[in-house]
């Protein structure tokens, strides 16, 4: 049996997947249902002294559509899109003080950890829920600098606001790693383009690691009615968001190396499996939990375990980041590698007047024979969308020779349309855009 545990900043959880901070955490009635269901941690809703965004959870909206931008009614599948204004936790910081205490013993019981998550009106605020937080015994702390909700608040600058900001960031960062001795784990937001900038700055203030990535900002419209789904812009995510979560923790392990835990993007065990193979060895489940209910999330562990243990992992760390290492680092490194044709396996192929994969070549590298689909290598340029079309299974890759190689074709990539070594320099940011011509 593969073993589940692992330590993250220096905590050490019996499994990977933990419960993010949302609507799950914000009762201490639901977070024993967490512990009771073996989650392996639950981060509390975010706290805060921001009374609107308090506010705001208590007149919380949601919209779960379907891959059609209908609403679901019924069972939810794996497309679904969840659509939602919400905001922090709606109970006071001084009235959970009590409960954050009690539920923490309750978990460490049962070999869980609660974890804590806060947003403040200042950086100040920030330093005192994080310093109560840690008076309450918590292991860990997450600062939401990923809530997409705050930027809608009039008069509130918090949440993703916060997190597209490096040197505000790495400030309110600095400030509460000097204040606690807790890890500090900070949630970022998707909606920017120096999201990595961000977790450089904040891992050099201080953070333990981070989460990538809070939800996006969307709009959705009733084609309808012709009107905007729960009045305008609101958080958006769902599995659909996964690639684009991976993308960054992709790019954070790589470059930077620090600890993450995965968001945004998860329904079962094989999207957690991708998350840790990317480079996040901690993973946050939360509206598929909103969806299905607490009891699915034994059926995701089980899972994991059994996905493990058919494909020989013994542990999280043999998984983590095999994706992420594997990747070539640019375009550069993926020209080096040998040319790939495709060829057909006529014994395999049960139908070969389908012609689908005919269809889906744009390079004339396939065409109906006598009886079979014929590979023309000469014009193969190795794209694998045949290998990805085919019903039967019955494509595979080849590496090309020689021989196979056409002398010229439109295909092949002349010496000198890629330069090597040519983007190693800086950019030149005094190019003129005017002087491009045509």
């Amino acid at each position: 049996m593969a073993d589940l545990s692992l330590d993250f900043c220096g905590v050490k959880f019996k499994h990977p997947i933990v419960i993010a901070s949302l609507e799950t955490t914000n009762s201490p009635e639901v977070i024993r249902e967490c512990v009771d269901a073996g989650a392996a941690g639950m981060i509390i809703k975010t706290l805060t002294d921001i009374e609107d965004m308090a506010r705001l959870t208590q007149n919380s909206k949601y919209a779960i559509l379907n891959e059609k931008n209908e609403l679901i009614r019924g069972k939810v599948n794996k497309n679904f899109v969840f659509y939602s204004r919400s905001g922090y936790s709606s109970t006071s910081l001084r009235e959970w003080i009590p409960h954050l205490i009690e539920l923490n013993k309750y978990a460490q019981g049962q070999g869980s950890h609660l974890i804590g998550s806060a947003g403040g009106k200042t950086v100040q605020s920030w330093v005192d829920i994080c310093r109560t937080i840690e008076d309450c015994g918590l292991p860990m702390v997450e600062l939401n600098f990923g809530c997409p909700h705050p930027a809608m608040m009039p008069g509130v600058h918090g949440g993703s606001m916060i997190g597209q900001d490096p040197e505000v960031a790495a400030e309110v960062t600095a400030r509460v790693c000097e204040a606690v001795k807790i890890p500090v784990v900070i949630k970022l937001t998707p909606d920017q383009s120096r999201l990595v900038d961000v977790a450089r700055a904040v891992r050099d203030a201080g953070a333990a690691g981070v989460t990538a990535t809070n939800r996006y900002t969307g709009f959705s419209v009733d084609i309808e009615t012709g009107l905007p789904r729960l009045g305008g812009p609101a958080g958006i995510g769902g599995v659909w968001a996964k690639a684009l979560s991976l993308r960054w923790v992709h790019r954070i392990y790589n470059e930077l190396g620090m600890p993450i835990t995965g968001s945004n993007g998860i329904y079962d065990h094989r999207d957690i499996v991708e998350f840790i193979m990317t480079g996040a060895p901690l993973v946050q489940v939360g509206s598929v939990l909103m969806l299905k209910g607490i009891k699915y999330l034994p059926h995701m562990i089980t899972g994991l375990n059994d996905f493990m243990d058919s494909h020989g992992y013994p542990d999280v760390a043999s998984m983590t980041g095999i994706a992420s290492r594997a990747a070539v680092k640019d375009y550069a490194e993926q020209f080096r590698k040998p040319r790939m044709h495709s060829e057909i396996a006529a014994d395999a192929c049960k139908n070969p007047s389908c012609t689908i994969c005919i269809q889906t070549c744009f390079y004339d590298a396939l065409a109906q024979g006598d009886g079979s689909v014929e590979s023309i290598h000469a014009n193969c340029i190795g794209c694998e969308m045949c290998t990805q079309t085919c019903p039967f299974d019955a494509t595979a890759m080849f590496t090309t020779s020689e021989e196979h190689r056409a002398s010229k074709t439109f295909f092949q990539i002349a010496d000198g349309v890629f330069e090597h070594g040519k983007f190693d320099k800086p950019f030149d940011r005094g190019i003129k855009l005017s002087k491009v011509k045509g």
